[in-house]
């Protein structure tokens, strides 16, 4: 999964949110209110049919006379007029736990016809899995598709153990191992955590290879992350 989730609250106007989806190149924000509890989930889909677009009308009349009864059509209205966030965001939620298996995930994805869905732990929002998180899984699996191997999840475990005493903030970092090859994924504060990260890797015995994914996040953001 992705930590690092941009979010929303429910009360941010549609326009903060459409300016926070360029800004960090996600199709959508998962919503909390006050208490930090997930929401609901505003994406581009929601932002499609709006007043300021002049597309709030975009079904066609017959189509509109067919579905719409007085109550649908007032809700229709609210959505495509509100300037709240908790007025247009989808509010029915699927959502998964850190245990989920990726097999139930893709099914999820598929079945509701979704994108990407939050993973919660105790209510809270840890992380997003989203369709190009199963395509970079897929990316890095062996050919014949074969369960991981008992050895990969105790290098991960070396791994994962070696990043805790490294002092590397690991907080948006996606640790990945699969026939013996270690993946890093996410964000890094500086480049003397990528360092730390490397010297951590290169101390875990039995690995074949390390691929280096992450990037240094940009000083504004890093800011921007640590007042969340």
């Amino acid at each position: 999964m992705t930590r690092w989730v941009a979010t929303i609250g429910q009360d941010a106007t549609v326009r903060e949110a459409a300016k926070l989806m360029l800004e960090r190149g996600v199709s959508a924000l998962p919503v909390l209110d006050q208490k930090d509890r997930l929401v609901g989930i505003i994406s581009e889909g929601d932002l499609v049919r709006r007043a300021e677009l002049g597309t709030d009308q975009a079904r066609s009349w017959w189509l509109r006379l067919l579905a719409m009864t007085g109550e649908s059509a007032a809700a229709d209205y609210v959505k495509t007029h509100s300037t709240r966030v908790r007025d247009v965001m989808t509010s029915r939620v699927v959502f998964v736990t850190e245990a989920t298996p990726l097999e139930k995930i893709a099914l999820l994805l598929e079945k509701h016809r979704i994108k990407r869905v939050p993973v919660l732990r105790s209510g809270q929002l840890v992380g997003i899995v989203s369709r190009a998180d199963l395509v970079r899984r897929l990316a890095i699996a062996s050919p014949a598709r074969l369960p991981a191997l008992a050895d990969d999840r105790s290098l991960r475990r070396k791994m994962l153990k070696r990043l805790r005493e490294s002092g590397v903030d690991a907080t948006y970092l996606n640790v990945l191992v699969s026939g013996r090859v270690l993946h890093l994924w996410g964000g890094l504060r500086s480049d003397a955590e990528r360092q730390a990260l490397r010297v951590a890797a290169e101390g875990v015995p039995g690995l074949r290879k390390v691929e280096d994914h992450t990037f240094i996040m940009p000083q504004r953001l890093q800011g921007s992350l640590g007042a969340q």
